[in-house]
């Protein structure tokens, strides 16, 4: 094989420590973002944080030592002055670390669905055998409360030598099922709802006729399909309206409650606010870290007493604040031009939402897509009409015939408007829905509605029909 050399140029972008750290924080969360500050904090001593009454969470001393920072300068010279103050002047004073995590977080405790059902078992009149192969059961409870496994599947669990036949089983299931909540331990939706009505609503008037739709016609009931019901049930309209009334008392999940489940309070990066007329955005303060350089180990660097690695570390410093707050401008600059052109949103609502792309937006903060994409993930903003992720102002479009477009947020939103003010005995069907539209200007296909309709978790005209 004959050998040859080649002289080729390329262009190509080398990211630099400094831009794949401004990069990774751009696309954190606020909560993540915290999470890295707090682990700079420990691992870089030139790296401190202030709580709410300005003192430092690390160095106690380091507060009586100015850091003259430009003595430093190299070819950062928009970062060198006064380091030790940029973030604490350009922004308000935040919360300190731990009363923002009591912030994003508020858990409730709840009571242990195991230790609920064992509780009750520890009371029965139980053989050893018994108790076994209950507890065995409650272990094969899912989150809903149904038993997730057949009887074999349960009985395979076993070792061969337990000998556990299948009627010992049947019957330790039929033990469990007495136990509270009621429900608990069924195999299906049919036999939770059996359970509830026939441990709490015998007395009922309505009980024999729920019995009989929980047996036979939970579909009927499911595709709100009454006039069958009520033929198959032969009863007259007062008595399903009892027949239904009883049965949306049950609960379908009868161990929902007891799975305890993390409650995230959102605090939003920015707050928008009307002001002379128009809405503007502002930096929420309460997410901004008040972060800076340890002074006490600057000043060692100043007079070369510090070793070598300070001035390393000094340097990733003054990094990370310039990322930090290069992140908030930019959270900023997007979130105003995201305000700025859905005007008509923050004052009149979804249905006035103007369709936009990341593009349009990045054409008009001079960034890249994939940079608003990085800054409108994760990020939420605070207004009157409700908390929102930076992302949902972002929708596609359909035209309209004045040759306009209309965004996929603002039909969702007239859908569901026209939904809400329809006659509940005459429903409005997905081409009724469309036409409707088309009416109004705004071209919308039937397949369309429905689309938009099953997005918003709202049932078809025949399941919404009331009697």
């Amino acid at each position: 094989m004959k050998q040859n050399l080649q002289l080729k140029l390329s262009q190509q972008l080398a990211l630099t420590p400094q831009l794949q750290q401004a990069i990774k924080l751009l696309q954190l969360s606020t909560i993540e973002l915290n999470q890295e500050i707090e682990e700079a904090v420990r691992d870089n001593p030139l790296l401190e944080l202030q709580d709410t009454n300005g003192s430092p969470t690390t160095q106690d001393n380091s507060s009586d030592v100015e850091l003259s920072s430009h003595r430093y300068e190299s070819n950062e010279a928009d970062v060198d002055n006064s380091i030790d103050s940029t973030w604490d002047s350009s922004y308000p004073k935040s919360s300190s670390s731990d009363e923002r995590d009591e912030d994003y977080f508020a858990i409730e405790d709840k009571p242990n669905l195991i230790d609920h059902l064992k509780e009750q078992l520890r009371l029965m009149p139980l053989s050893d055998k018994d108790r076994v192969i209950i507890s065995q059961l409650i272990a094969n409870i899912n989150d809903s409360g149904y038993l997730d496994a057949s009887l074999e599947e349960i009985q395979a669990q076993f070792p061969h030598e337990a000998e556990i036949d299948i009627e010992e089983i049947k019957v330790c299931v039929k033990l469990l099922q007495t136990l509270e909540p009621t429900g608990i331990g069924a195999a299906n939706l049919s036999e939770c709802l059996l359970l509830q009505l026939n441990q709490l609503y015998t007395t009922h008037p309505a009980y024999r006729f729920a019995v009989s739709v929980c047996q036979d016609y939970l579909a009927l009931l499911g595709n709100r399909d009454y006039a069958k019901l009520k033929k198959a049930l032969k009863i007259n309209d007062d008595q399903l309206k009892q027949v239904i009334q009883l049965i949306t008392q049950l609960n379908p999940k009868p161990a929902e409650h007891f799975f305890q489940q993390d409650t995230r309070y959102i605090i939003p990066d920015v707050i928008v606010k009307k002001s002379a007329r128009k809405w503007i955005a502002q930096l929420n303060p309460q997410v901004l870290p008040r972060l800076r350089i340890n002074q006490l180990y600057a000043n060692l660097l100043q007079n070369n007493e510090g070793h070598s690695s300070l001035t390393t570390q000094l340097q990733e410093a003054r990094w990370l604040i310039k990322n930090i707050q290069q992140r908030f401008d930019t959270i900023l600059k997007v979130s105003q031009a995201i305000v700025d052109e859905q005007q008509d949103f923050f004052e009149f609502g979804e249905v006035s939402m103007k369709p936009m792309i990341l593009k349009e937006i990045a054409d008009l903060v001079g960034l890249h897509e994939s940079t608003i994409s990085r800054v409108t993930t994760q990020k939420y903003m605070f207004s009157p009409r409700g908390i929102f992720e930076l992302k949902y102002f972002f929708s596609s479009h359909v035209s309209t015939e004045q040759g306009g477009t209309a965004s996929s947020t603002s039909i969702r939103a007239l859908i569901k408007q026209l939904i809400s003010e329809e006659n509940p005995k005459k429903p409005l069907s997905d081409n009724q829905i469309s036409d409707i539209l088309n009416e109004r200007g705004i071209v919308v296909a039937r397949r369309t509605v429905a689309k938009y309709r099953e997005s918003m978790q709202i049932y078809p005209a025949s399941q919404r029909k009331i009697i």
